[in-house]
């Protein structure tokens, strides 16, 4: 590390161990986190009225990679791709997983898409027409099939079936239909293979959402098998919903799947994940790292969903990075003895205190310590800008059509 943040890391590490902090098993957790970066986050992306390009975007799935290779090499923390079908199809999955181990990277979880068919105007396994829900299951399976070729383990399910108006369709004839039509899917899944459902409350459909919230989902999952679990993106929620407490719920129903990362002012923003509540982001990660998480021993995929519109794709991939590594750090540093103390004494400010303390760790010298530990960069995004690839890439990615989710 450069001298000034080692010295900042000596004094915090000096700190922290004064205060009874195991700096060591705090680091060596840290090196462990693993982030997943979405395909779509490389490419173009917009809102409903306009999609801006950049030069230098990918123009294919094995492009997105490449830079995908570049957030991994300078945070040392995002080994897994989540690839998105039918945006990332190609002819040879082998190929394309060979790709990305040349790269230092695997392939992760692997997203279908059931939203930009035509056929899909009233839904896809909750459409009234046999066929549609036909098409769209064949698509589900269509992807177990992409995911045992590219050896990912997960398939994460968003769907935007619901109704724009009351009396439109049935609700629970659609529940029906979305059971009977994801439960072939979870049968045709391979060992070791989960499906995580998302759910949203509303957008695109106005009136009713067919997984509307985590307790929609959380009993879809639980009638289709102990293979399904819920996976929470942050900004699939009413304002003001509490969020940590939908991630403790599902921790203690053994059901969490995993999170798409992102954050919202509004509705369901995309903006990088803690660039608006990051106090939000420590306490869902105060949960993850709490009781319920270590007795359940769950497996949980961390990955990133957001739509870089304005902003440079690889630079804010890299400072999301930061932010959850941070915001684990600090959910970390929280003195668990210290809050179950303040708790069973019911000295409500001594235990949001507990939290305050370590919310306000500036974290930093200790994230760029793990970071050079794992290989990678002090900081990230001037390392990138000091790179050069870039302005590589902008001259070498000429000509094509960039990649973008229309």
């Amino acid at each position: 590390m450069h001298q000034t943040t080692d010295r900042a890391y000596d004094a915090l590490a000096e700190t922290l161990a004064g205060q009874g902090v195991d700096v060591l098993a705090v680091e060596t957790r840290l090196r462990a986190q693993e982030v997943e970066t979405p395909s779509w986050g490389y490419g173009n992306s917009g809102t409903r009225f306009k999609v801006f390009a950049q030069p230098g975007v990918p123009r294919d799935p094995f492009e997105k990679f490449e830079d995908a290779a570049q957030v991994h090499k300078l945070t040392g923390i995002t080994p897994a791709v989540a690839i998105h079908i039918p945006w990332d199809k190609v002819d040879d999955y082998g190929s394309l997983r060979q790709h990305a181990a040349d790269l230092g990277l695997r392939i992760g979880a692997v997203n279908p898409n059931l939203f930009q068919e035509e056929a899909y105007k009233l839904g896809s396994v909750c459409n009234p027409a046999a066929a549609v829900r036909r098409q769209a299951t064949d698509h589900l399976l269509e992807c177990v099939e992409i995911a045992k070729a590219t050896g990912s383990t997960d398939l994460s399910l968003w769907f935007a079936d619901g109704t724009n108006y009351p009396g439109q369709d049935s609700i629970i004839e659609r529940r029906d239909r979305m059971r009977e039509c994801l439960a072939e899917m979870h049968a045709a899944l391979a060992p070791g293979m989960r499906m995580l459902l998302e759910y949203k409350f509303y957008e695109p459909a106005f009136y009713h959402t067919d997984l509307a919230d985590w307790g929609t989902a959380l009993a879809m999952c639980q009638k289709l098998g102990d293979r399904a679990h819920v996976l929470v993106d942050l900004g699939h929620h009413p304002q003001g919903t509490n969020v940590e407490q939908i991630v403790a719920l599902l921790l203690d129903e053994a059901r969490l799947g995993g999170f798409h990362f992102n954050n919202r002012k509004y509705g369901d923003d995309d903006l990088i994940v803690g660039s608006v509540n990051p106090f939000e982001l420590f306490l869902i990660y105060v949960e993850l790292t709490g009781e319920a998480a270590a007795r359940q021993q769950m497996s949980i995929a961390y990955m990133i969903d957001q739509s870089h519109n304005i902003e440079a794709k690889i630079e804010a991939m890299l400072l999301s990075v930061l932010n959850l590594q941070e915001a684990y750090a600090k959910a970390l540093l929280v003195d668990r003895a210290a809050l179950a103390e303040a708790r069973q004494a019911g000295d409500v400010l001594g235990a949001h205190r507990a939290l305050l303390a370590a919310y306000a760790t500036d974290v930093r010298p200790l994230c760029a310590k793990v970071r050079t530990d794992l290989g990678a960069a002090v900081d990230p995004i001037a390392a990138f800008r000091a790179s050069g690839y870039q302005e590589r890439v902008a001259a070498k990615r000429v000509g094509g059509r960039q990649a973008s989710w229309t």
